[in-house]
C-alpha cells in the first residue's frame, strides 16, 4: 500500500489538510499525519485541534509515495523553518517521490529550488516565492511528480488530482461519483 505523509504547523488550513487526509484515506492510502511542532498536538488556522500520528523527529520517510503540505499562514511559514522537514523534501525529490503543496505552502518548495522548471500555482501573492516555477495561476497544477494547488477552493480537485496521480483514473472517478462531486 503507498504511504502518504500530511505534515502540519500551528495555523495550518484545516479544509485544505482534512480534505486531502480525507479523501486520501477513502481511495484506501496509508496516510500519516506528521506534527513539525514540540509534540503531536497541532492546532490550525481557524482553531481546529488535531492529534497527528507521530512527530516528524520520529520518521524517516522510506517508505513515502507522498509528501504533502498544507498550506494556511503561519504554517506554511513554520514548514519551511523546519529542518527535518526541508531534507526529507529534497531527498524525496531526488527520489522521484511526488511533492504535493497547496495554498501558501508551494512555497516552501519553491525556497528549496524544487520548483525550478515546473509549472506550479499558490494562494495569490505568494507566487514571488516559487523560484523558478513557471506560475500558472490554476486552480490545481500537475507537474511530474509535483502537484500544486491554489487555495482552499482548490481542496477537493487537488485532493482529487493527488489520487488520480497515485492510484489511478478510475479510482478518482469512483471517489468523485460516491462524493457527489459533479465539476
Amino acid at each position: 500500500m503507498k504511504k502518504v505523509y500530511v505534515f502540519f504547523a500551528d495555523g495550518f488550513e484545516e479544509i485544505e489538510a482534512f480534505a486531502s487526509v480525507d479523501i486520501l484515506r477513502r481511495a484506501g492510502l496509508d496516510v500519516v499525519l506528521v506534527s513539525v511542532m514540540d509534540n503531536e498536538i497541532v492546532k490550525g488556522a481557524h482553531q481546529i485541534s488535531v492529534f497527528c500520528d507521530v512527530n516528524i523527529e520520529n520518521c524517516d520517510f522510506y517508505d513515502a509515495s507522498l509528501l504533502l503540505l498544507p498550506g494556511g499562514m503561519p504554517g506554511a511559514q513554520t514548514l519551511g523553518e523546519c529542518e527535518d522537514l526541508k531534507r526529507a523534501l529534497t531527498q524525496g525529490a531526488e527520489k522521484g517521490i511526488t511533492l504535493a503543496a497547496i495554498c501558501a505552502a508551494p512555497m516552501v518548495l519553491g525556497q528549496l529550488g524544487l520548483l525550478k522548471g515546473k509549472r506550479a500555482t499558490c494562494y495569490p501573492g505568494f507566487e514571488q516565492f516559487l523560484d523558478g516555477a513557471d506560475y500558472t495561476a490554476n486552480l490545481v497544477e500537475h507537474d511530474g511528480n509535483l502537484i500544486t494547488g491554489k487555495g482552499p477552493a482548490a481542496a477537493l480537485p487537488f485532493a482529487f488530482a493527488l489520487v488520480k496521480h497515485l492510484i489511478g483514473e478510475a479510482k478518482e472517478k469512483e471517489l468523485k461519483e460516491a462524493m457527489c462531486y459533479t465539476h
